[in-house]
């Protein structure tokens, strides 16, 4: 019988036979749930540790609850799923503090610090979890789990620019670590020490240590910690100016990412997303600079040629030496404003590649989301209602799931609707916008919605979407930012193009700062527009408000 099939049997006639499991069972379902997740095989592992969790909950054991709520929020962890696994780690870390298990309570407030850090980048409260960690681990009398603590303190600091304080975990690590670390943490302790002798201006050190990172991480599985070695190390050589080497460690680091994304997408919902039009980017990325290399050759070859030739016939060729040493000068001017320009275009075209791949992915999670997962829960809450009126006793467990399906129903519903608008979906770009300036409207501010079109109108879907997500990013600087208490929105089309103007009466700004004060949101939008050849204004007076202007080429149905 396989230990699937026994865990049903076992489940069956704890509850039908008022048998009461024991502890020895109970424990070895978690560490069954446990190997199972290991091996990615994530659904059962929850079946499993779900059950392990009735059977813990039934012999009061604090230590098996606390370890159950573990598993089932490290399997949430390994889906992406990190607000159901934070909620679980949670849980898990109440019922540990009950008990005497110094380890448990260690991986559970780690696991919590590293969602808060990583993923809702709350990182005070996440050094916080991460320090009461390190408490315990030190009571546990753990060394190697000390040192695997202190690099996620160090990490962390370092992510938030504080490398003065992250400094002396870093120096434990670097210290201890060959006589009581792992080969798994190679990787990210030596990317951190090049994070270090990058901020301490050591470039030689620097260098040595991303390099050591790159070495291992090729030696090893831990993509994720390459990735990230790859991306901080192209930022090192691009302020070291060494833009060949910083481009190919960033094509390093997006590959990488890709691939860890490919992998989360597959474990997560068999789906595999090929992004085409970044490869296309990158395809074309590829070919400038070879053209590029190619020339730059081509000019140095002739700049040895034409040398030696003068060398020759200096003494009665000193006027041509003198207007080809001109010449040079001004091929090499051009080369360089050439080379901004190229390196201008990838930024652009990586950041447009990006926002092609969120929106694709945003309408693929939002279809999968509304089609799929909403579905499997309704069904579920019908078997459910069905299960609970057929039953002669009301189970207080079945009406407590039946509302968590039912909330699990409506934050999906919510989520869906907020990637992917469904006023937007359905009646289009222009009576989504009419929607959004009436919900974002409130005491403070009253966004003025005008249109020379009929709300019913519609374009192509994508061009709808694009147009929906840049206006709602402007609608909320102005909110955020300006201080205003009016603004307006005003759309019209003239000659295939969709003119939008957003004018608040807010606090505005000096625009020759602008290239320097502006966020990475503007930059995106900017690049975007650009992209669909469209132009982007922006027209702003200090205390007097500010204008923006789009116009768009219009993509019909």
């Amino acid at each position: 019988m396989s230990l699937f099939i026994l865990v049903n049997c076992l489940g069956q006639n704890a509850y039908s036979q008022n048998v009461k499991p024991t502890r020895k069972e109970t424990l070895e379902l978690v560490r069954e749930a446990t190997r199972i997740m290991h091996l990615n095989r994530n659904e059962e592992s929850l079946i499993m540790s779900r059950k392990a969790l009735q059977y813990a909950i039934l012999i009061k054991d604090n230590e098996l609850i606390a370890n159950c709520y573990n598993t089932i929020a490290a399997n949430f962890d390994e889906l992406t799923e990190f607000e159901k696994a934070f909620f679980y780690y949670k849980k898990g870390l109440l019922y540990a503090e009950k008990t005497n298990n110094y380890k448990l309570k260690n991986w559970l407030n780690n696991n919590i610090a590293n969602i808060y850090c990583f993923d809702k980048k709350e990182y005070a409260k996440g050094i916080d979890y991460y320090k009461q960690s390190l408490i315990y681990s030190k009571k546990a009398k753990d060394t190697t789990q000390m040192i695997f603590t202190k690099l996620n303190i160090t990490w962390a600091y370092f992510d938030i620019q504080q490398f003065d304080e992250g400094l002396p975990y870093l120096n434990y690590i670097n210290k201890h670590h060959p006589k009581f670390g792992n080969d798994f943490t190679k990787v990210a302790i030596n990317m951190l020490n090049g994070m270090y002798f990058t901020y301490a201006k050591d470039s030689l050190n620097a260098e040595i240590s991303f390099q050591k990172a790159i070495m291992y991480g090729k030696n090893g599985d831990e993509k994720s910690d390459l990735s990230f070695t790859h991306l901080e190390y192209s930022k090192f050589l691009y302020n070291n100016k060494d833009y060949e080497h910083a481009y190919q460690n960033l094509q390093a680091y997006n590959k990488l990412t890709a691939e860890l994304n490919d992998e989360e997408r597959l474990k997560k919902a068999n789906l595999v997303g090929i992004n085409l039009e970044l490869d296309e980017y990158k395809r074309e990325i590829d070919n400038i600079e070879n053209r590029f290399k190619t020339k730059e050759q081509l000019m140095i070859e002739s700049q040895i040629k034409n040398k030696r030739i003068s060398v020759i016939i200096i003494s009665s060729l000193l006027t041509i030496i003198i207007l080809f040493y001109f010449f040079f000068q001004n091929t090499k001017l051009k080369q360089n404003n050439k080379l901004k320009d190229i390196q201008s275009k990838i930024q652009r075209n990586i950041i447009n590649a990006n926002i092609n791949g969120q929106e694709f992915e945003r309408k693929k999670i939002a279809s999968f989301l509304h089609d799929n997962i909403s579905a499997l829960l309704s069904s579920a809450d019908m078997h459910l209602s069905v299960l609970n009126a057929k039953s002669p006793v009301k189970s207080e467990e079945l009406i407590k799931t039946k509302n968590i399906l039912r909330d699990a129903h409506d934050k999906i519903r919510d989520l869906s609707h907020e990637l992917l608008p469904s006023l937007l979906a359905r009646f289009g770009l222009y009576f989504a916008l009419h929607d959004l300036c009436e919900k974002n409207s409130n005491s403070s501010i009253q966004f003025e919605y005008i249109s020379t079109q009929d709300n019913s109108k519609r374009y192509q879907e994508d061009f709808e979407l694009k147009m929906y997500f840049i206006i709602t990013e402007l609608l909320n600087n102005v909110t955020k930012h300006s201080k205003a208490s009016k603004a307006r929105l005003k759309l019209e089309e003239e000659d295939g193009n969709l003119l939008i103007h957003i004018i608040d009466n807010g606090k505005g700004f000096d625009t020759k700062k602008f290239n320097i004060i502006e966020g990475f949101g503007l930059n995106q939008i900017r690049a975007r527009i650009k992209n669909m050849h469209g132009k982007f204004n922006i027209e702003s007076v200090i205390n007097a408000g500010t204008t923006i202007s789009i116009k768009a080429p219009i993509t019909y149905k």
